[in-house]
């Protein structure tokens, strides 16, 4: 659990309960598609016609996923060439771009929860689809505690528990706090999002010699992921992926 404070710690909890409810009665009428209202396929909630509209990110860097339309599979762009990253490699799907960002926000600022199962599971499947080694942990981006407060749930984490459910990893979202607030990214230039969000988080557990894998919904520039990253590198994780939905 994300926080520790008794009066944050209930809402997660009562999230859940009400999450296996809904899955529950879910066996009794047909699933609908969070995007168009038809008839979803089983299991995704979403139908084939809006998955088949879903932008894929099929041509991307392997390091930060940047999308890449004219260079041979496997090589790393000119971003990471100039400046390696912090972590490993990243696996982000989708473009964010129509309809799959009306997704993302309707779960980010719609209070539209099952959007992050719909999100977690059609990442969980591009993940499964890669065969290769799992990490052992999967972070979620912390979110600050205002902000918190405010939305009542994180995105990432509810994107990271689909996840879980589907290729076995497990959430610890106790191993990585947000420190000090930060203003929101939105509109701020890439060296302006580096100095926003440096030294904004800090590893609260014994992480040396971990496989990690830190969740988002949307990667933009890297760098909030890339901050975490170097707080988890520097506490001795191992390697670092990036999973994220979109990018942008």
């Amino acid at each position: 659990m994300q926080y520790l404070e008794t009066a944050q710690a209930c809402q997660p909890q009562v999230i859940s309960r009400v999450h296996r409810w809904l899955r529950n009665m879910q066996r009794f009428w047909p699933s609908t598609c969070v995007l168009c209202r038809g008839r979803a396929q089983s299991g995704l909630d979403i139908c084939l016609p809006c998955a088949g509209d879903l932008p894929v990110n099929d041509a991307a860097c392997p390091r930060c996923a940047l999308p890449l339309h004219a260079a041979p599979a496997g090589v790393i762009c000119g971003r990471c060439q100039d400046r390696l990253p912090k972590f490993d490699a990243s696996l982000v799907p989708y473009l964010y771009a129509y309809p799959l960002d009306h997704l993302i926000q309707r779960l980010k600022f719609g209070n539209h929860v099952p959007c992050g199962r719909v999100c977690g599971t059609l990442l969980a499947r591009a993940l499964l689809a890669r065969n290769v080694r799992l990490p052992e942990v999967i972070v979620p981006v912390p979110l600050g505690t205002r902000r918190y407060r405010r939305r009542g749930y994180n995105q990432a984490h509810e994107i990271a528990r689909a996840i879980s459910r589907i290729v076995g990893v497990p959430v610890r979202s106790d191993l990585l706090k947000r420190v000090r607030e930060t203003n929101e990214q939105v509109g701020l230039k890439q060296k302006e999002r580096r100095r926003n969000v440096r030294g904004a988080f800090a590893v609260t557990r014994e992480i040396a010699g971990k496989r990690i894998a830190i969740v988002d919904d949307v990667v933009t520039t890297g760098s909030t992921v890339n901050e975490i990253a170097r707080v988890l590198r520097h506490a001795g994780a191992e390697h670092i992926e990036v999973w994220a939905v979109a990018r942008a």
